[in-house]
């Protein structure tokens, strides 16, 4: 699963890494708690990627109501072309998540008593970011507004994952970014090869404190080694 990221910038180099022709206004944050804005990579016709602010919880297209997308943060790859919640906007409307990295959380066993040990996980690259494969839903409200929404699609562990989780988010390399976002792309057979784990030489991981187990801490104190 995935849920909990950090996504610090700066913009200039996201901005460069993602080639965005347009950004939404955000601020640094490094405990990104599902139900919160977050920033997505799509393109639009025209324009090329934007980065838009949207909420982090999918809310299909057909829901009778907002609640579903508090059950929907994440779509498991193996069924994500299926599942009627994510089918359209696996074939059609699909995002970039960044994030410069993301916390686990890792059963250990010590002393006869059992603890959640947080460790953040980032490119091994520190000029890099992560890219999730993302998905879009635009939902109308009972007032008539446009919410839109997202989740993040989620693969079975690398080997530097392995030990801390079972799950990991898919996380995307540059060369895929233009087919992925292309609304033209509906070859969902080619596009379900793509959501394997990432290279475990892309990324590192470390212990961090507990304080980021609760979303309301933030700050960049959270990425420190414990």
């Amino acid at each position: 699963m995935c849920g909990r990221y950090a996504l610090y910038g700066p913009l200039s180099r996201l901005t460069e890494y993602f080639d965005l022709q347009a950004c939404a206004d955000w601020e640094a944050r490094y405990n990104i708690a599902p139900q919160s804005a977050i920033l997505v990579v799509r393109y639009r016709a025209d324009v090329g990627r934007v980065g838009q602010r949207v909420k982090w919880g999918l809310i299909p297209r057909w829901a009778k109501d907002a609640a579903i997308g508090q059950k929907l943060n994440n779509a498991r790859a193996e069924t994500v072309a299926e599942k009627p919640s994510f089918k359209s906007g696996f074939e059609r409307h699909r995002c970039l998540i960044p994030a410069n990295g993301f916390y686990e959380w890792q059963v250990v066993n010590a002393a006869g008593t059992t603890r959640k040990q947080p460790w953040f996980i980032r490119p091994a690259n520190d000029t890099d970011f992560f890219a999730f494969a993302g998905l879009l839903s635009v939902w109308k409200s009972p007032e008539g507004t446009d919410v839109v929404t997202a989740c993040v699609i989620t693969t079975s562990a690398n080997a530097v994952m392995a030990p801390i989780h079972e799950r990991m988010p898919v996380v995307l390399p540059p060369a895929r970014f233009d087919a992925w976002l292309d609304p033209a792309m509906r070859d969902t057979d080619v596009l379900k090869t793509w959501l394997l784990p990432a290279s475990a030489d892309s990324m590192r991981a470390y212990p961090v404190s507990s304080r980021v187990s609760n979303a309301r801490n933030e700050g960049p104190e959270l990425l420190a080694a414990a």
